[in-house]
């Protein structure tokens, strides 16, 4: 899942998008709603994690042009404003989901992960294929009822392919929803990530590659 994190309160960014790359996404962090929509120009996000009261453009303002502009992107809107009178106008802005500081880090991680199955076409809970299973939510993966040790990225890729639902799912792609902007274009990351996996899921295969193309799971 890729995420953009917009906080202006430095601190609070940098720890939102630490706790949340240990939860296994990719995520980009911008501290001002100008740098967000230059991000939001050229990076599809599922999900965007922004802060209300913004320096330069308002995050009222930032939230408009995602819901007009990137309809794919889910918004959650964090604010220290609590009554509900400001929640319902955030809501009415577009977004679709609010959290009021101070919140609790895993409440923040469960809101995340239930707007990243709203985007695109409906993806369930646990993701399966044949004996196959991933709980996103537990971050548990198993074979054959078999747990699997998975680092971070082994089971954020291994998500992607399940959810694709046997769609062929580039390098590229993969690249771009499992790592950050800080990863570089030219690396031989994902295909070190796809060995290392195969050879945790075992046998048969269940990552099939198509020359040139991808990788899928199952059946397209």
């Amino acid at each position: 899942m890729r995420v953009l994190v917009v906080e202006d309160f430095e601190i609070l960014a940098r720890t939102i998008g630490t706790g949340l790359r240990r939860e296994g996404m990719a995520v980009d962090v911008v501290l001002d709603g100008a740098d967000a929509l230059d991000h939001l120009a050229v990076t599809r996000y599922d999900v965007v994690v922004l802060d209300r009261d913004l320096p330069g453009v308002h995050g009222d303002e930032v939230c408009r042009r995602i819901v007009a502009e990137h309809a794919e992107s889910r918004v959650l809107m964090l604010t220290a404003a609590s009554t509900v009178r400001q929640r319902v106008d955030g809501l009415g802005l577009g977004a679709d989901d609010y959290l009021p500081k101070p919140f609790d880090f895993d409440e923040l991680v469960a809101r995340i992960r239930a707007l990243g199955r709203r985007v695109g076409a409906a993806v369930p809970p646990i993701l399966e294929s044949g004996d196959l299973s991933v709980d996103p939510s537990r971050r548990v993966a198993t074979r054959g009822g078999r747990r699997l040790d998975l680092s971070p990225k082994e089971f954020a890729v291994l998500e992607c392919l399940l959810a694709a639902q046997g769609r062929l799912v580039s390098a590229e792609e993969l690249l771009e929803r499992v790592w950050d902007e800080a990863a570089d274009p030219f690396t031989t990351a994902v295909k070190t990530t796809i060995r290392r996996l195969r050879a945790k899921l075992g046998d048969p295969p269940v990552i099939h590659t198509v020359r040139e193309a991808g990788y899928r799971i199952g059946e397209p």
